[in-house]
């Protein structure tokens, strides 16, 4: 008797998950992806097309079923019903799943977290690790329940982050991640077999939705937690400094101590054409700088082409937490 093929629909909006799709798509003779639930065309890129996200791109052209709603509701219940759907996989979608989509399939709904749970649950748990100072993070699997990133765990893989790291490239690691969690785990999941590990609730953090402020630097805080923020916020929305009302983003940018005695938000360029920027504690040494319009550049070269206001202190401005409590 031949084994059963498990049909697997996959809910998710973000690129970040196409690794685990190939995988899913090739490397189980058991497992199908029957159906894909993701968000709907955008307007992007300089003539604001229509566009489908990564994920409805990679559906369209592996020719399988996909509905793309501004909000999922009864009538995508219902389809991925008539789809014969046995398991839920869900990263990166966009949209908290009402009961109903929870109790659609027979063998359960996953989700895939970047996070080592049940710290940073929430919408943005890879830039806030890096803002945090954090030195290792990762990705857990855990079964969906009604409340956002509580449920019970199945596993996780830890993922280092090293000083260089920024966001596009922890995202790259998370991706890359989720590879040996699937590959441990889809099977037992479609069988209804694996372990699972109630959260701690004493543990849980929350990382909220990021907006435009979140570049915003404040130069009394740390050069070490300013460095952090640059680096996790690299992609968007980019921190920087503002100079005649125009917004100079810092691409990459170092700590070293405070020699110079410099007080928050002072400048000083030395003959290498290197700026220092004085914060709370230590002193900011951006490396690559962009004005509106123009190109990332590293910082001598930058200076070629911008008038540099030596003699200005820059204003600090409010760094929002990025963290928020359970019930916001």
């Amino acid at each position: 008797m031949p084994s059963k093929i498990f049909n697997l629909a996959f809910l998710g909006s973000d690129e970040i998950a196409l690794p685990v799709l190939n995988l899913l798509q090739t490397g189980f003779s058991s497992v199908s992806v029957s159906a894909v639930l993701t968000q709907p065309d955008r307007r992007s890129g300089r003539g604001r097309k229509l566009a489908p996200n990564a994920i409805k791109a990679w559906a369209n052209t592996n020719s399988i079923p996909c509905h793309s709603p501004e909000k999922p509701g009864a009538d995508d219940c219902d389809w991925l019903k008539e789809q014969k759907i046995d398991i839920l996989l869900v990263m990166a979608y966009g949209h908290i799943l009402k009961k109903s989509f929870l109790e659609v399939a027979p063998s359960g709904c996953y989700n895939l977290h970047a996070s080592l749970l049940p710290k940073y649950r929430g919408a943005s748990p890879i830039e806030t690790a890096i803002a945090q100072g954090e030195k290792q993070t990762g990705v857990t699997l855990m079964k969906v329940v009604p409340r956002m990133d509580a449920g019970p765990i199945i596993d996780s893989e830890g993922v280092k982050i090293s000083e260089k790291d920024n966001g596009q490239n922890l995202r790259n690691k998370i991706s890359k991640a989720c590879l040996p969690l699937v590959e441990r785990n889809i099977i037992s999941i479609a069988k209804g077999l694996s372990d699972q590990d109630m959260q701690d609730e004493s543990l849980a953090t929350y990382c909220r939705k990021l907006n435009k402020e979140d570049g915003n630097l404040n130069f009394s805080s740390s050069a070490n937690q300013l460095v952090d923020r640059i680096r996790a916020f690299s992609s968007w929305p980019g921190c920087g400094f503002f100079i005649d009302g125009k917004k100079i983003r810092i691409g990459s940018a170092l700590s070293l101590k405070n020699e110079y005695a410099l007080q928050s938000g002072e400048i000083k360029v030395d003959s290498n054409r290197s700026i220092f920027i004085g914060t709370g504690d230590g002193i900011l040494v951006p490396k690559l700088l962009q004005r509106p319009g123009g190109k990332m550049l590293e910082t001598e070269d930058f200076l070629r082409g911008f008038h540099f206001p030596f003699d200005q202190t820059l204003e600090s401005l409010p760094m929002n937490s990025l963290l928020r409590g359970a019930q916001e």
